[in-house]
């Protein structure tokens, strides 16, 4: 098969792009057992290496080798989220353990860690570049990390605990995926729709359709129909049915369910720390990131959680208030929260999502996207037609710079569909670098917007537009990545810093400049009235109390799993009340995500320990606009130059402390992110 296997190919397409219509699911078992054969022998011919140690012929060749594991694991894994099938899934839960011992292989050869060892100690004698220096810093982390100063049994057991890990955490993902997709709330009659807007009526028709139920209308557990449903549904029945779906997703019994899974996960993560020399997995984790300590955290989600709570108790008295004195019988719960809070800001800011979301088009808020980064890096977005892509649904553009030249191919998969996970993303076909010419990056953002039927324009909520602004600040930190070494290119940085280019690039979506110019009807093409703009910047701060509580328990809760014995974890759910009932969570509100189907923290290590770093970005982002603002020119060509240089393009490859001030001039304090919020004054 290898001779005809398109993913051990050299690929004569247009931007060098995946042959996605030539790859079939029986390809990638050989194709991974191909490339990992390959990647084991570049990596002992360097470790076997009888030359003395040199940048050359360790770090940039461990920089090369494994490139057609990386090519393979790039495509399947980006298909895996996001148009995954019960083939892929087989091969997905087959290759876990054995990527995971891979890499375990690599990290805990003892001749190679000699090597880089060896070099690491050499320090300031070796004359290496600034990169340099940071990429032999990162990969001796790495080593240090995964267990190569272990000795014996020890080095033997973090090797069968990362395979373990990296089993449980795709299982994880797969319970969720599989809850998620067989969830719907089949809405049969007129009575069903009360109080829906039109566009929810569209949107749940689609999804009926999609799932085979022609003439009605389905709610599925995808954000962009749940949550508007929540919003507007006059019927508390269905409410209450749907958010209870919605938050038992991986705590349904039987195969996908995830509670045993969080158990073994939170055994391991603090036996492999305890390995390492660390108390618990947070002090691991946190070690090698901007925030270092658990300590720190806590102080941070501490101090945003107080003023948080303050405020949402204040919300939750109006929606009380506002229920009373309609009649309602009943206290307020979490899934009446939504409903009422949008009577609230009709009420307060005589606004409501239905009179917005006409002016909130998918195509143009793309454009506004693109817009931006034109004005503010110079770059252009040309749509290309005629290329073979993994669904329909997905578009591509050609991304060039102000003189023209190729920048990177930008890929936009926005619509959602059972074999995608929820949520959104930016991930990769190919990374930017240059070890082995200038390779441009192919740069992929996922969503999962409800998608209109078929010649009506898709419309979003303006949360809907802030994620979609978020996932492109993502994939402008891939695409304008200019850096030597794929060990530091992009995202490749620290997790709390990571957040950094996403939010910031949401605060342009709310500029005048931009909102007015694409915030256009959807019927008639008239631009959003400087009226409604007026509403949405006076209620910007709008449920922001809610909106805080439902995050920072979150945050609160992926800290106290990974800091707490993991022996005092024998209940998921019972563990998960009790840390929510010492912060005094409010009964009205839930986590923004219960454990169960947490995949930030437990479909793998990305953000373990590490949800807070959300925040942590969000106290940097809100400092960095202002340095925009501070001009008086929020598109300030000096301001985003610097942007560019330090933040956007500089990847990983020096300390992110050390990045934002060389663009800022200083690290940012608390005070911005408060007042972004309008948390600062409250009591």
């Amino acid at each position: 098969m290898t001779n005809q296997n398109p993913l051990l190919s050299d690929w004569d397409t247009p931007f060098e792009i995946p042959p996605f219509a030539q790859i079939k699911p029986e390809h990638y078992s050989e194709a991974f057992q191909t490339a990992l054969e390959q990647s084991e022998a570049e990596i002992d011919a360097i470790a076997s290496n009888r030359e003395a140690p040199s940048f050359a012929n360790t770090i940039e060749a461990m920089e090369l080798a494994g490139d057609a594991l990386s090519k393979v694991s790039a495509i399947f894994y980006n298909l895996s989220g996001s148009h995954t099938n019960p083939e892929l899934q087989a091969i997905e839960r087959e290759m876990a353990p054995k990527l995971a011992e891979h890499s375990s292989k690599i990290m805990l050869n003892a001749g190679l860690f000699k090597r880089v060892d060896t070099l690491f100690e050499q320090g300031d004698a070796l004359n290496l570049t600034p990169e340099q220096k940071r990429v032999l810093e990162r990969y001796h982390a790495s080593f240090v990390r995964s267990g190569a100063k272990l000795e014996g049994g020890e080095r033997t057991r973090m090797s069968e605990i990362t395979q373990r890990l990296a089993t449980l955490g795709t299982s994880f993902a797969q319970n969720m995926l599989a809850d998620e997709a067989s969830y719907e709330l089949v809405l049969e009659s007129e009575d069903d729709l009360t109080g829906l807007p039109d566009f929810l009526v569209a949107a749940a028709a689609s999804a009926a359709k999609e799932r085979g139920h022609e003439g009605k209308h389905v709610i599925t557990l995808s954000r962009s129909l749940i949550e508007p449903f929540l919003q507007f549904s006059d019927r508390r029945d269905l409410r209450e049915r749907a958010f209870r779906a919605w938050i038992a997703r991986g705590e349904n019994g039987g195969e996908t369910d995830n509670r045993d899974t969080i158990l073994e996960t939170l055994k391991l993560r603090e036996e492999r720390a305890n390995l390492l020399g660390f108390k618990n997995f947070a002090e691991f984790k946190l070690d090698d990131q901007m925030a270092k300590t658990p300590d720190a955290v806590r102080h941070l989600l501490m101090n945003v959680w107080k003023p948080a709570k303050a405020q949402a108790a204040n919300e939750a008295a109006k929606l009380q208030e506002l229920a009373n004195s309609e009649g309602a019988n009943f206290d307020i719960e979490p899934w009446d929260w939504r409903y009422y809070a949008e009577k609230v800001r009709k009420q307060e800011h005589d606004l409501d999502e239905a009179e917005i979301k006409p002016y909130i088009q998918l195509d143009k808020i793309i454009e506004a996207a693109f817009e931006t980064a034109n004005r503010l890096f110079g770059l252009s977005f040309k749509e290309v037609s005629g290329l073979e892509l993994y669904h329909p649904d997905v578009r591509a553009f050609e991304v060039s710079d102000s003189d023209a030249r190729h920048v990177a191919l930008f890929l936009g998969d926005y619509f959602a569909r059972s074999s995608k996970r929820s949520g959104a993303w930016m991930s990769g076909f190919r990374s930017q670098q240059k070890l082995k010419g200038d390779i441009r990056p192919i740069i992929v953002n996922v969503m999962n917007f409800a998608k209109a039927p078929e010649g009506e324009a898709t419309l979003l909520t303006f949360d809907d537009a802030r994620t979609l602004f978020h996932e492109f600040g993502h994939a402008l930190h891939g695409m304008l990545s200019d850096v030597t070494y794929p060990n530091v290119s992009g995202t490749s940085v620290a997790r709390d810093f990571v957040e950094l280019p996403s939010q910031l690039y949401e605060h342009w979506l709310s500029e005048p400049e931009i909102l007015s110019k694409y915030a256009v009807h959807y019927k008639t093409g008239e631009s959003i009235p400087q009226t409604l703009m007026d509403k949405l910047k006076a209620a910007e701060n709008f449920n922001q109390g809610y909106a805080t509580v439902e995050y920072t328990s979150s945050a609160l809760v992926d800290l106290e799993y990974h800091t707490m014995p993991a022996s005092d974890v024998t209940d998921v759910a019972e563990a998960e009340a009790s840390i929510l009932a010492k912060i005094g969570m409010p009964k009205e509100i839930t986590m923004r995500h219960r454990s169960t189907h947490f995949a930030h923290v437990f479909s793998g290590d990305g953000y373990s320990s590490g949800y807070y770093s959300y925040m942590w970005s969000e106290v940097m982002d809100a400092d960095a606009f202002r340095a925009f603002e501070e001009t008086g020119n929020v598109f300030d060509t000096g301001i985003a130059a610097k942007l560019k240089e330090f933040i956007y393009s500089a990847g990983g490859s020096r300390d992110p402390e050390e990045l934002y001030v060389e663009f800022r001039g200083k690290m940012p304090e608390i005070d911005a992110l408060l007042e972004g919020r309008g948390l600062k004054d409250v009591a």
